[in-house]
């Protein structure tokens, strides 16, 4: 009897690794089975091996004089006992991993506004390059500007040219100003 419920665990870890493997049941042609709640494929992977792997548990651990009708039923309620609580913690995971909030992806447009510095001088007709902060990393990028930018230079995104190529300007203080408060 014990190898029933442990077959019966283990098809539910079957249905599992084959949803993580596969993909949903929805997704091979078996109709809407991506259903959330209850008869999500982790929740019923949970049921299954709950009452498997808690069936088969039980079945070990009762006394062998009980009766074969009655041991199974002692299994099966265990089985449910432990299956329940671990379908139902399924489903909580799956609805919070879907849900969990994320970053939008970045795109170039996410490149307007960030600073950064030049690590390859930046020649005044040409391309250098540049290290920017942008979404907590550091990303380096081909540059040009309309002034040359030695290394080392803290600049600010004005345009983003391409996916790697930016336009950038000058953010440090200008060290020749001119009297009055004019810059050459």
């Amino acid at each position: 009897m014990a190898a029933v419920f442990l077959v019966i665990g283990v098809l539910g870890l079957v249905v599992l690794l084959l949803s993580l493997f596969v993909g949903e049941f929805g997704e091979l042609g078996l109709g809407d089975l991506d259903a959330d709640g209850p008869f999500s494929v982790p929740a019923l992977a949970a049921l299954l091996g709950g009452i498997g792997f808690g069936g088969a548990a039980a079945v070990s651990l009762l006394p062998g004089s009980l009766p074969d009708a009655v041991t199974a039923l002692l299994a099966l309620a265990v089985g449910i006992g432990v299956a329940v609580p671990l379908a139902w913690g399924a489903i909580r995971l799956s609805r919070a991993l879907k849900d969990m909030p994320t970053q939008p992806t970045l795109t170039r447009h996410s490149l307007l506004g960030a600073q950064g510095v030049v690590v390859s001088a930046v020649p005044s007709p040409g391309y250098g390059e540049v290290r920017l902060a942008l979404a907590g990393q550091q990303l380096k990028f081909s540059a040009r500007s309309d002034v040359p930018l030695p290394t080392g230079t803290p600049v600010y995104v004005v345009e983003a040219l391409s996916e790697t190529a930016v336009e950038v300007v000058s953010t440090a203080p200008d060290p020749h100003p001119l009297p009055g408060g004019d810059t050459p």
